[in-house]
This record gives C-alpha cells, sequence and structure tokens, in this order.
C-alpha cells in the first residue's frame, strides 16, 4: 500500500481578491510548477499548528486567521497526497520565499494562467468561486 503525505496547505488572501503562491524547486517532486504555500504535518501535530509552522518556514509569515476550504486526496503514481487547505485571511508579516523558491500575488482570476499540480486544480476552483 502506497504511503499517503498529508500536507497543510495555505491559501492566503490579501483582502483584494489576490492569493500568494510559491514556485517549487526544479529538484522537487513536481518542480518547476506553481503550489500554494505549506508543507507535511507531523505525527501528532494538529493541523493549524502545522499550518502555521509551515508558513512561518517557507514564506516567513504566522497565521492569525485561517478556516478550512477544501481537502483533497490525488494520487500521482509514485506519491498520493492528501491536502488540508485552509483559507488564510489574517497574518503576521510579509510573505516570501526563504527556502530559495519565487513566491508572487496572482489574482484568483489569473490562477489558470499558471502551472499548477494536478492535485491543485480542486483548490483552484474552490479559491476562484470566492471571487
Amino acid at each position: 500500500m502506497k504511503k499517503v503525505v498529508h500536507v497543510a496547505v495555505g491559501v492566503i488572501e490579501n483582502g483584494r481578491g489576490e492569493v500568494y503562491v510559491t514556485k517549487r524547486l526544479d529538484h522537487q517532486h513536481q518542480g518547476g510548477k506553481w503550489e500554494f504555500p505549506g508543507g507535511k504535518v507531523e505525527d501528532g501535530e494538529s493541523l493549524l499548528h502545522a499550518l502555521d509552522r509551515e508558513l512561518s518556514e517557507e514564506i516567513g509569515i504566522n497565521v492569525v486567521a485561517a478556516e478550512p476550504l477544501v481537502l483533497v486526496e490525488h494520487d500521482y503514481g509514485d506519491k498520493a497526497v492528501k491536502l488540508d487547505v485552509w483559507l488564510v485571511r489574517g497574518f503576521v508579516g510579509q510573505p516570501k520565499g526563504l527556502e530559495g523558491q519565487e513566491g508572487r500575488w496572482v489574482h484568483a482570476r489569473d490562477l489558470d494562467s499558471l502551472t499548477f499540480p494536478d492535485a491543485n486544480g480542486p483548490i483552484i476552483k474552490a479559491v476562484q468561486a470566492l471571487y
């Protein structure tokens, strides 16, 4: 049986219809594609703690207000993921890539112009439904 990687994902919204996305490094799984920042949930860790920890490590923000947006399960063949996606409307700090990754604000309607991993399709639909 394939191991499922449980990931806490943040859709960070700035109040102007824009969300923050980062570009995966080329050597990573699904490298070179854009994504919503986040990372693996550690054993025994709550989803909100994992979300806050990962966003702090990856893009330098701390979560103040977040709510569940969508749950996505996807099998890539070589890896399966369970994405617990949270809409982050309150945060402290200015997001920027801290692990060598490019990051930028993109209007929700323009997300289709970027290349995302397949698992992100339902996330993009959920974000665009908000605007």
